[in-house]
């Protein structure tokens, strides 16, 4: 056989799906959804172990995880989580018109849809003392806990930014402090690495349908 029939013959080889990289997503995604993990990078070595595939294996991107995510919610929480997802969004709501002081935006897997059970609701908060955030919180009752949340503004650095836990109606939820020079620039999502999607108050009681 010539080397050039040799060559056609490999092609449609080098062009088929590598389906190890679909399984790795579709057992990212129920490891997501069923155990609470939120980094994708986590998610996607747990799956590749569990099916027993190496650490060679090609791992999808984190796009293709979170479409398998959202896939597995169509499927097995069709009937649950559209209400799961409207009580955080209630949620989400409440604590925004509280802390409307420090102009809160909604983002992350509450404003996208895809929440499971184990999500928060994801606030972003604007203030250059973050301890008046934390104060506020206090007052109001919600009883905050400090934490310290990383996001990236370039691609290859992420810092540091003080934040804070709370309840509210029995929704976690989490609270990032910016500063207030960061209003109009969003970090990059950890799903495309592009701006994180948010949106305020008002649009947020849109989406609910409330005054």
């Amino acid at each position: 056989m010539r080397s050039g029939d040799r060559s056609r013959r490999r092609g449609p080889d080098r062009q088929r799906p590598d389906h190890r990289r679909t399984a790795v997503a579709g057992e990212a995604a129920r490891i997501m959804q069923e155990h609470g993990v939120t980094d994708f990078r986590d998610a996607k070595a747990k799956a590749a172990e569990r099916l027993g595939l190496g650490k060679s294996v090609p791992l999808p991107t984190n796009e293709e995880v979170a479409a398998a995510l959202a896939e597995r919610q169509r499927i097995f929480q069709g009937d649950t989580q559209p209400e799961l997802l409207e009580a955080l969004r209630h949620a989400a709501l409440q604590a925004m018109r509280e802390l409307a002081e420090f102009h809160p935006r909604l983002t992350g897997d509450v404003l996208s849809g895809h929440a499971t059970e184990h999500s928060g609701v994801d606030l972003h908060l604007f203030c250059d003392t973050s301890e008046l955030v934390g104060s506020a919180l206090a007052a109001l009752g919600l009883e905050p806990h400090a934490i310290d949340r990383r996001h990236r503004f370039r691609r290859d650095e992420s810092e540091p930014f003080p934040g804070y836990e709370f309840i509210v109606d029995g929704c976690e939820c989490v609270a990032t402090v910016f500063p207030l020079r960061l209003r109009g620039q969003a970090p990059l999502s950890k799903v495309d690495g592009r701006p994180m999607k948010r949106i305020g108050e008002r649009e947020l009681a849109g989406m609910l349908g409330v005054a």
